[in-house]
């Protein structure tokens, strides 16, 4: 058995055990770039027929990536719109979000979600204190620094990992740190 499969069969326990106690639950995967969140996402929402959200599509447009945004925590995000277009609506509303599209730096058309039992939030910046309180658990995936390279050379080549070391994984680190994301999460793994 490998180690992803130990990873999604736990978090599979913790979720049959919350849906036995109630009919929809919110599961949050954080965790450094490259650790695996968003194939971890997709293995839960495909085991318990459920709705993913990436927080890729809730980044903060490059105009309003200010000093002062990108100094607080978690500010690369667009958090606060999260909030009000997913997590707000009881958990078992539908939805109607609209993705942030990076190549065009505007959002994209409305899409409309039905409600299911298990709904998935993948990507950094899902544990933000300004979130945390919507989740019935939290999972942290875990990398080493050197696998975490590897894995970003392999999947964005030489200029995306350069782009990660400069900017990205400074900025994940810093709200990692400073909002104490690990500490806070239910599951954590190392990957």
């Amino acid at each position: 058995m490998t180690p992803e499969t130990n990873i999604t069969e736990a978090v599979g326990a913790r979720i049959r055990a919350l849906l036995s106690e109630k009919p929809f639950i919110r599961v949050a995967i954080d965790g450094p770039c490259g650790s695996g969140k968003s194939t971890l996402g997709a293995r839960i929402a495909e085991a318990w027929n459920g709705n993913l959200f990436h927080m890729d599509d809730y980044y903060v447009p490059w105009a309003e990536k200010t000093p002062e945004r990108l100094s607080q925590p978690g500010g690369n995000a667009d958090w606060e719109r999260f909030r009000r277009e997913v997590l707000e609506p009881d958990p078992g509303e539908d939805v109607v979000w609209r993705p942030f599209l990076c190549e065009a730096q505007a959002l994209g058309e409305p899409v409309l979600t039905p409600a299911r039992p298990v709904t998935v939030i993948e990507g950094s910046y899902s544990m933000h204190p300004g979130l945390r309180d919507r989740y019935d658990l939290s999972v942290f995936l875990r990398i080493d620094p050197e696998k975490q390279r590897a894995r970003i050379l392999e999947r964005n080549g030489p200029e995306g990992l350069a782009e990660f070391e400069r900017m990205w994984i400074p900025l994940e680190n810093a709200y990692f740190g400073a909002l104490g994301i690990e500490d806070a999460c239910d599951l954590v793994f190392r990957v």
